[in-house]
Protein backbone atom coordinates (compact mmCIF):
# COMPACT_ATOMS: atom_id res chain seq x y z
CA UNK A 1 0.00 0.00 0.00
CA UNK A 2 1.36 3.43 -0.94
CA UNK A 3 2.02 5.63 2.09
CA UNK A 4 1.22 8.94 0.42
CA UNK A 5 0.40 11.92 2.58
CA UNK A 6 -1.08 11.28 5.99
CA UNK A 7 -4.69 12.37 6.31
CA UNK A 8 -7.53 11.56 8.68
CA UNK A 9 -8.74 9.06 6.09
CA UNK A 10 -5.26 7.67 5.42
CA UNK A 11 -3.25 8.01 8.65
CA UNK A 12 0.26 6.61 8.98
CA UNK A 13 0.82 3.73 11.35
CA UNK A 14 3.34 4.14 14.17
CA UNK A 15 5.90 1.99 12.36
CA UNK A 16 5.84 4.31 9.38
CA UNK A 17 6.44 7.42 11.50
CA UNK A 18 9.19 5.63 13.42
CA UNK A 19 10.84 4.50 10.21
CA UNK A 20 10.73 8.00 8.73
CA UNK A 21 12.23 9.44 11.91
CA UNK A 22 14.98 6.82 11.77
CA UNK A 23 15.72 7.75 8.16
CA UNK A 24 15.90 11.49 8.95
CA UNK A 25 18.12 10.96 11.99
CA UNK A 26 20.46 8.64 10.08
CA UNK A 27 20.98 11.42 7.51
CA UNK A 28 22.30 13.67 10.28
CA UNK A 29 25.43 11.59 10.57
CA UNK A 30 28.09 12.09 13.22
CA UNK A 31 28.16 15.29 15.32
CA UNK A 32 30.26 17.02 17.98
CA UNK A 33 28.20 18.12 21.00
CA UNK A 34 29.23 20.23 24.00
CA UNK A 35 27.45 20.22 27.32
CA UNK A 36 27.65 19.55 31.01
CA UNK A 37 27.41 16.13 32.57
CA UNK A 38 24.47 15.83 34.97
CA UNK A 39 23.53 12.20 35.55
CA UNK A 40 26.27 9.59 35.29
CA UNK A 41 26.02 5.80 35.57
CA UNK A 42 29.13 3.82 34.66
CA UNK A 43 28.69 0.70 36.77
CA UNK A 44 28.56 -1.68 33.79
CA UNK A 45 30.53 -1.89 30.58
CA UNK A 46 28.19 0.67 29.04
CA UNK A 47 27.98 4.09 30.65
CA UNK A 48 24.85 6.17 30.61
CA UNK A 49 24.96 9.90 31.19
CA UNK A 50 22.82 12.96 30.56
CA UNK A 51 24.39 15.90 28.73
CA UNK A 52 22.72 19.20 29.59
CA UNK A 53 22.90 22.57 27.88
CA UNK A 54 24.23 25.00 30.56
CA UNK A 55 22.20 27.95 29.22
CA UNK A 56 18.75 26.48 28.66
CA UNK A 57 16.68 23.69 30.13
CA UNK A 58 17.51 21.05 27.51
CA UNK A 59 19.35 17.75 27.75
CA UNK A 60 19.99 14.55 25.87
CA UNK A 61 20.94 11.01 26.76
CA UNK A 62 24.44 9.71 25.99
CA UNK A 63 25.65 6.12 25.90
CA UNK A 64 29.29 5.18 25.58
CA UNK A 65 31.90 2.67 26.64
CA UNK A 66 32.45 2.93 30.40
CA UNK A 67 36.19 3.00 29.75
CA UNK A 68 35.89 6.52 28.32
CA UNK A 69 34.36 7.70 31.60
CA UNK A 70 37.00 6.04 33.73
CA UNK A 71 39.84 7.28 31.55
CA UNK A 72 38.75 10.92 31.82
CA UNK A 73 37.55 10.55 35.43
CA UNK A 74 34.39 12.44 34.61
CA UNK A 75 32.06 13.54 37.38
CA UNK A 76 28.70 15.25 37.41
CA UNK A 77 29.16 18.89 36.47
CA UNK A 78 32.10 18.29 34.12
CA UNK A 79 32.11 20.19 30.85
CA UNK A 80 32.78 17.85 27.92
CA UNK A 81 32.77 17.66 24.14
CA UNK A 82 31.26 14.44 22.81
CA UNK A 83 31.61 12.93 19.35
CA UNK A 84 29.10 10.36 18.23
CA UNK A 85 26.09 9.43 16.19
CA UNK A 86 22.47 9.98 17.18
CA UNK A 87 20.45 6.80 17.36
CA UNK A 88 16.71 6.42 17.32
CA UNK A 89 15.14 3.36 18.95
CA UNK A 90 11.84 2.76 17.19
CA UNK A 91 10.61 0.24 19.70
CA UNK A 92 10.78 2.80 22.54
CA UNK A 93 10.54 5.95 20.47
CA UNK A 94 13.61 7.43 22.20
CA UNK A 95 16.73 9.21 21.04
CA UNK A 96 20.25 8.73 22.29
CA UNK A 97 23.70 9.82 21.23
CA UNK A 98 26.11 6.91 20.91
CA UNK A 99 29.48 8.45 21.79
CA UNK A 100 32.78 7.09 20.56
CA UNK A 101 34.96 9.96 21.81
CA UNK A 102 34.72 12.27 24.81
CA UNK A 103 37.00 15.22 25.49
CA UNK A 104 37.04 17.14 28.72
CA UNK A 105 36.97 20.90 28.40
CA UNK A 106 39.94 22.12 30.41
CA UNK A 107 40.18 25.20 32.56
CA UNK A 108 42.38 26.88 30.00
CA UNK A 109 39.83 26.37 27.26
CA UNK A 110 37.01 27.61 29.51
CA UNK A 111 38.96 30.73 30.41
CA UNK A 112 39.78 31.34 26.75
CA UNK A 113 36.08 31.09 25.89
CA UNK A 114 35.19 33.48 28.69
CA UNK A 115 37.82 35.90 27.42
CA UNK A 116 36.41 35.73 23.87
CA UNK A 117 32.92 36.29 25.24
CA UNK A 118 34.21 39.20 27.34
CA UNK A 119 35.60 40.91 24.23
CA UNK A 120 32.36 40.28 22.33
CA UNK A 121 30.13 41.72 25.05
CA UNK A 122 32.49 44.66 25.53
CA UNK A 123 32.40 45.40 21.80
CA UNK A 124 28.60 45.34 21.90
CA UNK A 125 28.62 47.94 24.69
CA UNK A 126 27.23 45.77 27.48
CA UNK A 127 30.04 46.92 29.79
CA UNK A 128 29.54 50.62 29.02
CA UNK A 129 29.22 52.61 32.29
CA UNK A 130 26.66 54.88 30.64
CA UNK A 131 24.23 51.94 30.43
CA UNK A 132 24.40 51.25 34.13
CA UNK A 133 21.54 52.44 36.32
CA UNK A 134 21.90 53.84 39.79
CA UNK A 135 20.09 51.76 42.44
CA UNK A 136 17.47 53.64 44.48
CA UNK A 137 18.57 55.25 47.73
CA UNK A 138 16.04 53.22 49.76
CA UNK A 139 14.38 50.40 47.76
CA UNK A 140 10.80 49.45 48.50
CA UNK A 141 11.56 45.76 48.05
CA UNK A 142 14.90 44.02 47.41
CA UNK A 143 15.00 40.93 45.22
CA UNK A 144 17.67 38.39 46.21
CA UNK A 145 18.70 35.47 44.01
CA UNK A 146 21.00 33.07 45.85
CA UNK A 147 21.49 29.50 47.01
CA UNK A 148 19.18 27.98 49.58
CA UNK A 149 20.38 28.40 53.19
CA UNK A 150 23.72 29.68 51.88
CA UNK A 151 26.24 31.87 53.62
CA UNK A 152 25.71 34.44 50.83
CA UNK A 153 22.00 34.69 51.66
CA UNK A 154 22.76 35.06 55.36
CA UNK A 155 25.44 37.70 54.75
CA UNK A 156 23.19 39.82 52.53
CA UNK A 157 20.16 39.65 54.82
CA UNK A 158 22.09 40.14 58.04
CA UNK A 159 24.15 43.10 56.90
CA UNK A 160 21.25 44.82 55.14
CA UNK A 161 18.94 44.51 58.14
CA UNK A 162 21.68 45.60 60.53
CA UNK A 163 21.95 48.80 58.52
CA UNK A 164 18.22 49.23 57.85
CA UNK A 165 16.02 47.00 60.04
CA UNK A 166 12.90 47.68 57.94
CA UNK A 167 14.48 46.38 54.72
CA UNK A 168 12.01 44.15 52.85
CA UNK A 169 13.37 41.22 50.80
CA UNK A 170 11.93 38.79 48.32
CA UNK A 171 14.34 35.84 48.26
CA UNK A 172 14.34 33.28 45.45
CA UNK A 173 16.59 30.27 46.10
CA UNK A 174 18.23 28.71 43.05
CA UNK A 175 21.10 26.47 42.15
CA UNK A 176 24.22 28.62 42.01
CA UNK A 177 26.44 26.03 40.34
CA UNK A 178 25.99 23.05 38.13
CA UNK A 179 24.06 22.51 34.91
CA UNK A 180 20.75 23.96 36.14
CA UNK A 181 22.18 27.15 37.63
CA UNK A 182 21.86 29.39 34.56
CA UNK A 183 18.28 28.35 33.84
CA UNK A 184 17.13 28.81 37.43
CA UNK A 185 18.89 32.16 37.85
CA UNK A 186 17.36 33.49 34.61
CA UNK A 187 13.90 32.31 35.66
CA UNK A 188 14.27 33.99 39.06
CA UNK A 189 15.56 37.15 37.39
CA UNK A 190 12.51 37.25 35.10
CA UNK A 191 10.19 36.73 38.09
CA UNK A 192 11.71 39.60 40.06
CA UNK A 193 11.80 41.83 36.99
CA UNK A 194 8.02 41.47 36.67
CA UNK A 195 7.45 42.30 40.35
CA UNK A 196 6.35 46.00 40.38
CA UNK A 197 7.40 46.40 44.03
CA UNK A 198 10.93 45.14 43.45
CA UNK A 199 13.26 48.14 43.02
CA UNK A 200 16.63 46.37 42.93
CA UNK A 201 17.88 42.79 42.39
CA UNK A 202 20.92 41.14 43.99
CA UNK A 203 22.51 38.02 42.51
CA UNK A 204 24.77 36.53 45.17
CA UNK A 205 26.81 33.45 45.90
CA UNK A 206 29.95 32.70 47.86
CA UNK A 207 33.38 32.01 46.45
CA UNK A 208 34.31 28.89 44.56
CA UNK A 209 36.46 27.41 41.84
CA UNK A 210 36.45 28.59 38.27
CA UNK A 211 34.15 25.72 37.32
CA UNK A 212 31.73 26.62 40.13
CA UNK A 213 31.48 30.23 38.92
CA UNK A 214 31.07 29.35 35.24
CA UNK A 215 27.26 29.88 35.24
CA UNK A 216 27.81 33.55 36.06
CA UNK A 217 29.89 34.01 32.90
CA UNK A 218 27.21 32.50 30.70
CA UNK A 219 26.32 34.59 27.67
CA UNK A 220 22.56 34.08 27.99
CA UNK A 221 22.59 35.18 31.65
CA UNK A 222 24.75 38.22 30.90
CA UNK A 223 22.41 39.34 28.14
CA UNK A 224 19.36 38.79 30.35
CA UNK A 225 20.89 40.98 33.06
CA UNK A 226 21.77 43.71 30.55
CA UNK A 227 18.15 43.83 29.38
CA UNK A 228 16.70 44.21 32.88
CA UNK A 229 14.97 47.50 33.62
CA UNK A 230 15.51 46.95 37.35
CA UNK A 231 19.05 47.76 38.63
CA UNK A 232 21.04 44.57 39.28
CA UNK A 233 23.80 44.17 41.87
CA UNK A 234 26.31 41.37 41.30
CA UNK A 235 27.84 39.80 44.42
CA UNK A 236 29.56 36.70 43.12
CA UNK A 237 32.44 35.10 44.96
CA UNK A 238 35.12 37.10 46.67
CA UNK A 239 37.25 40.09 45.69
CA UNK A 240 39.52 38.26 43.17
CA UNK A 241 36.55 36.55 41.46
CA UNK A 242 35.32 38.51 38.44
CA UNK A 243 32.80 36.58 36.35
CA UNK A 244 31.35 38.40 33.34
CA UNK A 245 28.19 39.10 35.30
CA UNK A 246 30.19 41.61 37.39
CA UNK A 247 30.90 43.67 34.27
CA UNK A 248 27.33 43.58 32.95
CA UNK A 249 25.57 44.28 36.26
CA UNK A 250 24.79 47.87 37.21
CA UNK A 251 26.81 47.60 40.44
CA UNK A 252 29.59 45.15 41.25
CA UNK A 253 29.91 44.20 44.90
CA UNK A 254 33.08 42.50 46.07
CA UNK A 255 31.23 40.07 48.35
CA UNK A 256 27.67 39.30 49.45
CA UNK A 257 28.47 41.20 52.65
CA UNK A 258 29.36 44.25 50.55
CA UNK A 259 26.07 43.89 48.66
CA UNK A 260 24.13 43.90 51.94
CA UNK A 261 25.87 47.13 52.93
CA UNK A 262 25.44 48.89 49.58
CA UNK A 263 21.81 48.06 48.84
CA UNK A 264 20.39 50.09 51.77
CA UNK A 265 21.62 53.13 53.70
CA UNK A 266 22.79 52.94 57.31
CA UNK A 267 19.94 54.02 59.56
CA UNK A 268 22.37 55.33 62.18
CA UNK A 269 24.28 57.40 59.62
CA UNK A 270 21.08 58.71 58.07
CA UNK A 271 19.66 59.55 61.50
CA UNK A 272 22.84 61.45 62.32
CA UNK A 273 22.69 63.20 58.94
CA UNK A 274 19.05 64.15 59.56
CA UNK A 275 19.99 65.44 63.02
CA UNK A 276 22.84 67.51 61.57
CA UNK A 277 20.63 68.91 58.83
CA UNK A 278 17.93 69.69 61.37
CA UNK A 279 20.51 71.51 63.53
CA UNK A 280 21.76 73.40 60.51
CA UNK A 281 18.23 74.30 59.58
CA UNK A 282 17.50 75.42 63.13
CA UNK A 283 20.68 77.55 63.22
CA UNK A 284 19.90 79.02 59.83
CA UNK A 285 16.35 79.82 60.91
CA UNK A 286 17.50 81.36 64.18
CA UNK A 287 20.13 83.39 62.35
CA UNK A 288 17.55 84.64 59.89
CA UNK A 289 15.11 85.52 62.69
CA UNK A 290 17.88 87.36 64.58
CA UNK A 291 18.82 89.36 61.49
CA UNK A 292 15.21 90.27 60.82
CA UNK A 293 14.68 91.20 64.48
CA UNK A 294 17.74 93.46 64.42
CA UNK A 295 16.50 95.03 61.22
CA UNK A 296 13.10 95.65 62.80
CA UNK A 297 14.76 97.08 65.90
CA UNK A 298 16.86 99.38 63.72
CA UNK A 299 13.81 100.50 61.80
CA UNK A 300 11.81 100.94 64.96
CA UNK A 301 14.59 103.00 66.57
CA UNK A 302 14.54 105.55 63.74
CA UNK A 303 12.97 108.86 64.83
CA UNK A 304 10.18 108.65 62.33
CA UNK A 305 8.97 105.42 63.94
CA UNK A 306 10.14 105.80 67.53
CA UNK A 307 8.58 109.31 67.89
CA UNK A 308 6.24 109.89 64.95
CA UNK A 309 4.71 113.06 66.56
CA UNK A 310 8.09 114.61 67.40
CA UNK A 311 8.81 115.90 63.89
CA UNK A 312 5.26 117.26 63.69
CA UNK A 313 5.66 119.04 67.03
CA UNK A 314 9.03 120.44 65.99
CA UNK A 315 7.56 121.59 62.70
CA UNK A 316 4.62 123.11 64.61
CA UNK A 317 7.04 125.11 66.75
CA UNK A 318 8.85 126.13 63.61
CA UNK A 319 5.62 127.26 61.99
CA UNK A 320 4.71 129.23 65.15
CA UNK A 321 8.12 130.84 65.24
CA UNK A 322 7.97 131.81 61.59
CA UNK A 323 4.40 133.04 62.07
CA UNK A 324 5.44 135.19 65.00
CA UNK A 325 8.43 136.45 63.08
CA UNK A 326 6.17 137.27 60.15
CA UNK A 327 3.67 138.99 62.42
CA UNK A 328 6.41 141.07 64.07
CA UNK A 329 7.89 141.94 60.71
CA UNK A 330 4.50 143.02 59.36
CA UNK A 331 3.78 144.99 62.56
CA UNK A 332 7.16 146.71 62.44
CA UNK A 333 6.66 147.52 58.79
CA UNK A 334 3.21 148.89 59.48
CA UNK A 335 4.58 150.95 62.38
CA UNK A 336 7.32 152.34 60.21
CA UNK A 337 4.92 153.13 57.44
CA UNK A 338 2.50 154.69 59.94
CA UNK A 339 5.26 156.93 61.30
CA UNK A 340 6.30 157.80 57.78
CA UNK A 341 2.68 158.45 56.86
CA UNK A 342 2.19 160.62 59.95
CA UNK A 343 5.27 162.65 59.09
CA UNK A 344 4.14 163.07 55.52
CA UNK A 345 0.70 163.99 56.76
CA UNK A 346 2.21 166.54 59.13
CA UNK A 347 4.27 167.99 56.36
CA UNK A 348 1.31 168.09 54.09
CA UNK A 349 -0.76 169.67 56.83
CA UNK A 350 1.93 172.25 57.43
CA UNK A 351 2.17 173.04 53.76
CA UNK A 352 -1.56 172.84 53.12
CA UNK A 353 -4.00 175.85 52.69
CA UNK A 354 -5.62 175.27 56.03
CA UNK A 355 -2.37 175.85 57.85
CA UNK A 356 -1.75 178.96 55.81
CA UNK A 357 -5.22 180.22 56.61
CA UNK A 358 -4.58 179.47 60.26
CA UNK A 359 -1.63 181.81 60.17
CA UNK A 360 -3.92 184.68 59.09
CA UNK A 361 -4.01 184.33 55.40
CA UNK A 362 -7.25 184.24 53.39
CA UNK A 363 -8.26 182.93 49.99
CA UNK A 364 -10.24 185.36 47.84
CA UNK A 365 -12.44 183.83 45.17
CA UNK A 366 -14.39 185.50 42.44
CA UNK A 367 -18.11 184.95 42.66
CA UNK A 368 -20.26 184.71 39.58
CA UNK A 369 -23.99 184.12 39.36
CA UNK A 370 -23.13 180.42 39.08
CA UNK A 371 -20.99 180.41 42.21
CA UNK A 372 -17.30 180.74 43.08
CA UNK A 373 -15.17 180.83 39.96
CA UNK A 374 -11.49 180.65 40.60
CA UNK A 375 -9.10 182.46 42.90
CA UNK A 376 -8.48 186.19 42.63
CA UNK A 377 -4.84 186.58 41.66
CA UNK A 378 -4.68 190.16 40.41
CA UNK A 379 -6.45 193.45 41.23
CA UNK A 380 -7.12 193.83 37.58
CA UNK A 381 -9.49 190.92 37.78
CA UNK A 382 -11.64 192.66 40.45
CA UNK A 383 -12.90 196.01 39.36
CA UNK A 384 -15.21 197.92 41.65
CA UNK A 385 -18.42 196.18 42.24
CA UNK A 386 -16.99 192.72 41.85
CA UNK A 387 -18.40 190.23 44.30
CA UNK A 388 -15.82 188.25 46.20
CA UNK A 389 -15.79 185.31 48.60
CA UNK A 390 -13.13 185.53 51.27
CA UNK A 391 -12.24 182.23 52.89
CA UNK A 392 -10.53 182.32 56.27
CA UNK A 393 -9.51 179.59 58.67
CA UNK A 394 -12.88 179.13 60.30
CA UNK A 395 -15.20 179.92 57.37
CA UNK A 396 -15.91 182.37 54.55
CA UNK A 397 -17.38 185.91 54.17
CA UNK A 398 -18.78 187.70 51.16
CA UNK A 399 -17.41 191.07 50.00
CA UNK A 400 -17.86 193.65 47.20
CA UNK A 401 -14.91 195.56 45.71
CA UNK A 402 -15.31 199.26 46.36
CA UNK A 403 -11.80 200.46 45.96
CA UNK A 404 -8.89 199.09 43.96
CA UNK A 405 -5.32 199.87 44.98
CA UNK A 406 -2.38 198.88 42.92
CA UNK A 407 1.20 197.99 43.95
CA UNK A 408 2.78 195.20 45.99
CA UNK A 409 1.82 194.15 49.48
CA UNK A 410 3.75 192.99 52.51
CA UNK A 411 3.88 189.23 53.20
CA UNK A 412 3.00 189.91 56.76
Amino acid sequence: MSEGKSTPENPWPVRTVARKLLDWINRLGEVWVEGQVTQLNARSSTAFLTLRDPSVDMSMSITCNAGLIRELQLTEGSRVIVHGKISFYPNRGTLSLRADEIRAVGIGELLARIERLRKLLHAEGLFDPRRKRRPPFLPNKIGLITGRASAAERDVLTNARNRWPAAHFRVINVAVQGPTAVTQVMTALSTLERDPECDVIIIARGGGSVEDLLPFSDEALCRAVSQCRTPVLSAIGHEPDTPLLDHVADVRCSTPTDAGKRVVPDVAEESERVRQMRDRGRRALHGWVDRERKLLDALRSRPVLSDPYGPLERRTEEVKRFRDQGRRAVTQRLDREDVHLSGTKARLTTLGPAATLARGYAVVQLVTPDGPDGVLRSVTDAPNGTQLRVRVVDGAVGAVVTNVEGGGTDDA
